[in-house]
C-alpha cells in the first residue's frame, strides 16, 4: 500500500517469533496478522517505557525532596570565601 511514512523491516528471529507467539495468545483476534501483532507489541512497549520513565522521574523527585536541606548548616557562611583564599592568585 502506498505511503509517505517510513517503513521498517523486521526479521523473524527466534526471539521475535516467541514474542509473536505470546502476542497471538494475548490478542487471538490478530493471530493471523503478524503486522498487527507487531504494532500492538511496539505500542505496548512504548507505553511501558513511558510509564517507567514517569515512575523513575517521580522517584528521583521524591529522593530530592526527601534529602533537600539535609546539609543545611554543614558549611558556614564564610566557607566559600575561606576556600577561595587558598587558591593561587
Amino acid at each position: 500500500m502506498p505511503t509517505t511514512n517510513r517503513r521498517h523491516a523486521i526479521t523473524e528471529t527466534d526471539d521475535i517469533a516467541s514474542a509473536l507467539d505470546v502476542a497471538a495468545k494475548t490478542w487471538p483476534d490478530l493471530e493471523d496478522k503478524p503486522g498487527a501483532l507487531l504494532r500492538r507489541l511496539i505500542l505496548l512497549g512504548r507505553n511501558t517505557l513511558a510509564h517507567d520513565r514517569v515512575a523513575a522521574d517521580d522517584a528521583r523527585e521524591q529522593a530530592i525532596d526527601a534529602t533537600a536541606g539535609a546539609l543545611a548548616g554543614a558549611f558556614g557562611p564564610e566557607y566559600l570565601h575561606e576556600l577561595r583564599n587558598d587558591w593561587p592568585a
